[in-house]
């Protein structure tokens, strides 16, 4: 699931961190970006089960119209099938998702008050009601409808809150845990093995990440060193901390990593710097990687596998 900028912002953190703690050792970073890898995909695993949650609400729905004592029509007719279809119930009954539910403890992490309110507000959506009042719905109709009530929960305020309150690096990684749960939920009925995708892989996480994070930590002062002259009139100790940070990894990979393109390189930091830094970094950074890659290039020192991997 993470993907080569979630691992650099990852690593930018950091790095940051370690530049204005002296105490927070390269050793303490390491252990903590591990750290913050498996919470990446903590995050996917509880929206997932925020998704059954959600669905599984249907049956105290259910329950409260079969209460009433003036019970309409609508509460008559009404069927927990949101919660009681296969593909919901494919995660219900998924021995390896509900172990990783109860080895992270999810549902501690699960407000009962969120999983009301944002059923309810879903439940008000006509497409739901279109659902409710088929007889038999198709497996690409409760797709659909699973997508817009998960759609429902990731735009709500309250449940960023939610999020949030589970780990603060919902805001780096929620793109990346949105666009995840509607690929799995798309794929339901879900396979053994449906978590595997979003599972951290030694590639990105190790080959790439780590070797990112050593590489700047060996080599900070060449990468200073190389960095300087193409600041021109400013002084490296004026950079904002962050896009001096920024710039060290962009030459790091440029460098280090012959099969990552030069220009993904310089795209993927004026990105990240968007995000991340102050309103006038994007040009900034942009500026001096453009220059410094330039250098690097005809010095040599960026020396790219493949064909076109250099331009």
């Amino acid at each position: 699931m993470l993907s080569r900028r979630n691992v650099r912002i990852k690593v930018m953190q950091m790095l940051y961190s370690m530049s204005r703690d002296p105490r927070f050792t390269y050793e303490s970073a390491i252990a903590l970006y591990r750290k913050k890898v498996d919470v990446s995909f903590q995050l996917y695993l509880l929206n997932v089960h925020y998704l059954v949650r959600f669905a599984g609400y249907a049956l105290t729905d259910a329950e409260k119209r079969t209460a009433k004592l003036l019970p309409t029509e609508t509460d008559r007719k009404f069927s927990a099938k949101l919660y009681h279809n296969p593909l919901i119930q494919s995660l219900v009954k998924h021995n390896i998702f509900q172990d990783y539910l109860r080895t992270y403890k999810l549902d501690a992490s699960i407000d009962e008050d969120i999983v009301r309110t944002i059923y309810t507000s879903f439940a008000k959506d006509e497409r739901y009601d279109a659902f409710l009042q088929k007889e038999e719905n198709t497996l690409d109709e409760t797709i659909t409808l699973l997508l817009a009530l998960y759609k429902e929960a990731s735009s709500s305020e309250l449940f960023d809150e939610t999020m949030e309150d589970f780990s603060m690096q919902w805001f780096d990684d929620k793109s990346l845990v949105v666009g995840s749960l509607k690929k799995t939920i798309k794929a339901l009925p879900a396979a053994d093995d449906f978590y595997l995708p979003y599972k951290p892989n030694a590639e990105t996480v190790k080959a790439f990440g780590e070797e990112l994070f050593a590489q700047l930590h060996k080599s900070d002062t060449e990468l200073l060193g190389i960095i300087e002259p193409s600041l021109k009139n400013w002084d490296a100790d004026r950079v904002a901390v962050i896009d001096m940070i920024l710039l060290k990894m962009a030459v790091c990979e440029l460098i280090h990593f012959p099969t990552i393109p030069a220009k993904v390189t310089l795209n993927e930091f004026v990105e990240i710097s968007k995000m991340y830094s102050t309103d006038k970094s994007k040009d900034f950074i942009n500026g001096i990687l453009d220059r410094l890659m330039k250098k690097l290039q005809s010095d040599g020192r960026v020396q790219k596998k493949g064909r076109g991997l250099n331009e």
